[in-house]
């Protein structure tokens, strides 16, 4: 069936002026349940992509001048050929007498396609007619290889690690030192951690937004994760006295942060600390060797730094939304933004300067991570999207479709929708640009990361687009080119030697979890979602699991596994107001879920059920013995399991309500844990032991 929108269908002209552009009309949020979009939804997102179409006269007009653009194309602008496949289609398609030209990337110069380098070359073709079109002709290796080796990692809110020497939230030193002992001492393979993008700072007397999913710029890390003691300067600051007097601070603000359960970490007040310690060690000389690498960032970074660390510098002045800045800086090419270049020269670099430190420490833990023994080493995570306020929206506001979000439609969990606040791209500005903001994007985190974790990798394929002041359920989406964009995440990742992951979970079209696998792109297993849905329901047995897959038993979005087995949260969303059903059926519903997976591990001899007091921890680790059973290349612990934690980092659907992204990280009775005390914790090695060395589970633990 199909469901009416309240402002009536779309005309045929706008429906197929808007399938011109890649605007859906439709949707499935099910096989058998087709959703119509809006006339506004269509019209909106087609104005985003610089379409006038509304009134029916313009619709036509518009549709007409589409047909004949594209009628008159030699080719689309940006082309993919994957290595050793066959000639793309629209190439294939070109006279014979068609006459090819390709500028490679390193400088060549070829008459055809055939044993390309891969890269992202410039290809001519000329008609006989006369005609010639250009295009950016991306050539990547058809498909990613896999991980080294199966292996286990950690799962890690690095914020919520804290060490006996972090500022009151966790940093790059307590990574490095977490993938050192990890890989030595327990023989994981990766450490994952939570995206580490640069913050929007709060407005004054206003704090920061602590989502690390809301990021002011996706391509360049946030200075708060710095420890300021691994920065070589900090050894030759002259203000010796003034230091200490920070580091007494930053203890005694770690010591309220590890007092107890209320405790939530204050990045504001950690960053507050750290940049006045950052301000003092700028005022210490760079050795030659030093400056020279400095030099070499900068000149490697080149314009997209320079706007970054300019806005950080506006922001400073002017407040961090640049939409209300003066008229003359919110364009980052105007003559206005040049002089205040100029004026704020100091600050803008001290701004490049604390990226730099940053990367190198990013850089530092890499290289830990590997010489311990790591396959892989640190997974960082890619948001899907930047604040709209931030510094990539700013500086690259030619990429982003104005006066839209994305979100995601009406859904079983969600029967309003969710708008994220986050300006999509426009597709087919990024076909223009040869995909040049995605693949900076990717090249800047594969520098130093062993894999990447792409949050909502489904928006690699479409997004739904919610236009600003309606509902997202007015929403529609809009469909990118997944084969150019795919392209480039092969390309890059291949270059870095690096693994992809993506997060698919939930609803995912038809063909994209296929296509992902093809390109050797890893996708997200969750064991409470795996179930026979197609059959009688019950858990998925781990034979049946997917191999090209990351799997885990929660997430940073979902409860810890102790949380799940005892039911926990459902008493937690009860208080908060986010059921939507009589607590009981709730309760009763988690308990079904629950012992249904532990009558499955049972089954199997992963669960001691004579393990009595100690049956919580025992049904945490035949979790994780069962999620080693499966063919799954990466299993993933999240670190909060091994201490018994309870608190989800983040509860999808609150705002003020919850500390989201603010805990550290607390053992069964709530008391936060160190990494020292993490490091040396007998529950911990148990769980360790039980993932290492799966076996089957008995009276006296794994045998």
């Amino acid at each position: 069936m199909t469901a009416p929108r309240p402002d009536g269908p779309p005309s045929e002209e706008l429906t197929r002026l808007a399938e011109l552009y890649g605007v859906a009309a439709s949707y499935r949020p099910s096989p058998d349940r087709t959703v119509a979009a809006s006339a506004t939804a269509l019209v909106r997102a087609l104005a985003a992509l610089g379409v006038d179409a509304d009134g029916p006269a313009k619709a036509r007009a518009a549709l007409a001048a589409r047909a004949e653009e594209l009628g008159a194309r030699l080719l689309p602008p940006t082309v993919v050929q994957w290595s050793g496949g066959a000639v793309p289609a629209v190439l294939a398609a070109l006279p014979e007498s068609a006459r090819l030209r390709v500028d490679t990337e390193q400088g060549e110069t070829r008459t055809g396609v055939d044993d390309l380098p891969d890269g992202v070359h410039t290809l001519t073709v000329t008609v006989p007619d006369g005609r010639t079109g250009r295009a950016h002709l991306v050539v990547a290796p058809p498909r990613l290889p896999a991980p080294p080796d199966r292996s286990y990692g950690l799962l890690v809110q690095l914020y919520s690690l804290l060490s006996r020497r972090s500022w009151g939230m966790g940093d790059l030193g307590d990574l490095t030192e977490l993938a050192a002992w990890a890989g030595r001492a327990l023989g994981a393979g990766f450490v994952q951690v939570n995206p580490l993008h640069a913050a929007v700072p709060g407005a004054p007397g206003e704090p920061t937004d602590p989502s690390p999913y809301r990021p002011s710029s996706r391509r360049f890390p946030d200075p708060v994760h710095l420890r300021i003691e691994d920065v070589p300067e900090y050894r030759y600051a002259g203000d010796r006295a003034r230091l200490d007097g920070l580091l007494e601070r930053a203890g005694r603000l770690r010591a309220h942060v590890l007092s107890g359960p209320q405790a939530l970490i204050d990045r504001d007040a950690v960053w507050a600390l750290k940049k006045e310690a950052l301000e003092l060690l700028r005022e210490v000389p760079l050795g030659p060797g030093r400056r020279a690498a400095h030099r070499d960032h900068l000149a490697a970074q080149g314009q997209a730094l320079e706007d970054h660390a300019t806005w950080c510098a506006l922001a400073e002045v002017h407040g961090p939304d640049w939409r209300r800045w003066p008229a003359g800086l919110r364009d980052p090419r105007s003559a206005d933004t040049a002089r205040a270049r100029a004026a704020l020269r100091d600050r803008v670099d001290f701004h490049a300067w604390l990226t730099w430190l940053t990367e190198t420490q990013l850089t530092d833990a890499q290289r830990t991570a590997r010489e311990s023994g790591m396959p892989v080493g640190i997974v960082h995570d890619l948001a899907v999207g930047a604040h709209p306020v931030g510094a990539d929206a700013w500086a690259q506001q030619e990429y982003f479709a104005e006066g839209m979000s994305v979100g995601a439609p009406p859904d079983a969990f969600n029967a309003r929708g969710q708008d994220w606040g986050l300006p999509p791209w426009r597709p087919d500005r990024l076909a223009e640009s040869g995909y040049a903001p995605f693949r900076d994007l990717l090249r800047a985190l594969f520098r130093y990361a062993g894999a990447l974790r792409i949050d909502h990798v489904m928006g690699l394929f479409r997004l739904w687009w919610v236009p600003q002041g309606l509902p997202p359920t007015e929403g529609t989406y809009v469909r990118y080119d997944a084969e150019a964009m795919l392209a480039v995440l092969v390309l890059e990742a291949s270059r870095a030697g690096a693994v992809v992951i993506g997060e698919d979970l939930g609803t995912v079209e038809p063909g994209v979890r296929e296509a992902l696998r093809e390109r050797g792109v890893l996708g997200t297993s969750v064991l409470w979602f795996e179930r026979d849905w197609e059959g009688d329901g019950r858990p998925l047995p781990a034979d049946r699991w997917r191999a090209d897959c990351l799997a885990t038993a929660t997430t940073h979005d979902l409860p810890p596994t102790a949380a799940r087995l005892t039911g926990e949260y459902v008493g937690l969303r009860d208080r908060l107001g986010l059921l939507t059903r009589p607590v009981e059926e709730e309760r009763a519903e988690a308990a079904a879920d629950a012992g249904e997976w532990l009558e499955l591990l049972a089954r199997l001899g992963l669960l001691d059920v004579s393990a009595g007091p100690a049956a919580e921890e025992a049904g945490i680790q035949a979790v994780h013995r069962f999620l080693r059973a499966t063919p799954a290349r990466m299993v993933g612990l999240w670190l909060p399991d091994a201490v018994g934690d309870r608190r989800p980092q983040n509860l999808p659907g609150t705002w003020d309500q919850y500390p989201n992204w603010r805990l550290p990280i607390t053992d069964a009775a709530g008391r936060p844990v160190t990494l020292e005390e993490l490091a040396a914790s007998p529950r911990l090695h148990a769980l360790i032991d039980a993932v290492r060395h799966p076996g089957r589970a008995g009276p006296g633990g794994v045998r």
